[in-house]
């Protein structure tokens, strides 16, 4: 069910266009950024168009910010991770280095000599293009990741369309990228912002095709969710097919003590529910991954669940759409 694809019939036209200008001169770089908040369907629509691309890449470089283990310059090795690294225009202690290995040298690299590494062995792996580069998660990418994004959103005669997603952020770094990357020629800003009550009307007649749906049904619908596309997903496939009552009953206010949390605990369940990663919450809240570890164990005991979705699911279900974070200084 294409709910994340409902109401961003702009935001596709508009990359499909870019990439036909790539794919059509080769002559540079062009840039897409898409921001949105957690939830709005950045990465499913950046999917979508991957798919759709005509003609189709020639090469498709993604990448985004390790989890467990960040470290600088994390987008390419994610990029490299499962590839042959032999022929790379790069000696070989600076691209193991780059590449995470676990027998990459301890010394470090000056850094402009590492940046302009990494831009070549980028440029390698492009080959003559059409070529794709996706980078996820920009808000949660290390310095240097960050950087090299930069040189790569300016770097002459590279044929590729740059794919950015990004959640809004503070960090005067993100925003310094952000600003770099939409001042390019030709870049394209959209923002994914929740979805429309028709939007969610839309969804719901895909979903119930052969249903009468109640009048003010999607502004019910739409409400509770908060037009969140994340949210909706989850509600419509949690809710038995013939049992629109269910869809339509008002969600059950946000209650921590009803499954005993803490208020640490309530913080890192809405962060469940809008689907952020366990780096991400430990950022968002200024705690140490390994907490957020503890915090989500605690939650899937306290709440029945056994997963991190079923935890999302029944966030979904118990807490209200405006609900969100209040950083505490408790770990």
């Amino acid at each position: 069910m294409p709910v994340t694809m409902v109401g961003r019939a702009r935001e596709r036209a508009e990359l499909a266009a870019a990439w036909a200008t790539v794919a059509g001169d080769l002559a540079g770089v062009r840039v897409a950024v898409l921001t949105g908040d957690p939830g709005t369907g950045k990465s499913a629509l950046l999917a979508a168009v991957l798919a759709e691309l005509d003609p189709t890449p020639g090469t498709v470089l993604a990448g985004q910010a390790r989890i467990h283990s960040p470290a600088p310059y994390d987008w390419l090795a994610a990029v490299l991770s499962g590839r042959d690294t032999r022929g790379l225009p790069a000696p070989g202690p600076a691209l193991a280095w780059l590449a995470q290995h676990d027998a990459a040298p301890v010394e470090r690299f000056a850094p402009g000599a590492l940046l302009r590494v990494a831009t070549r062995v980028v440029r390698h792996l492009a080959g003559a293009g059409p070529a794709v580069l996706v980078v996820e998660d920009l808000h949660a990418l290390d310095p240097a990741s960050l950087n090299l994004v930069g040189e790569l959103a300016a770097a002459p005669g590279l044929p590729a369309l740059l794919l950015v997603t990004s959640r809004p952020s503070a960090d005067p770094l993100v925003a310094r990228t952000l600003a770099r990357l939409t001042g390019t020629p030709g870049a394209i800003r959209a923002h994914l912002g929740p979805l429309r009550p028709a939007d969610v009307a839309a969804v719901l007649a895909q979903v119930y095709p052969d249903r009468e749906i109640p009048p003010g049904a999607a502004r019910e619908v739409w409400q509770r969710t908060g037009g969140n596309a994340y949210r909706l997903t989850e509600l419509v496939a949690t809710t038995p097919a013939d049992d629109m009552a269910a869809l339509l009953a008002p969600a059950r206010p946000a209650d921590p003590a009803a499954a005993e949390l803490t208020a640490r605990e309530a913080e890192v369940l809405v962060c469940l529910r809008d689907g952020m990663a366990n780096k991400q919450i430990a950022r968002a809240l200024g705690i140490s991954v390994r907490t957020v570890t503890v915090h989500v164990s605690n939650l899937l005991r306290k709440t029945g669940t056994t997963s991190r979705t079923e935890a999302a699911l029944w966030a979904v279900r118990h807490t209200s759409p405006t609900a969100s974070l209040t950083p505490r200084s408790q770990p």
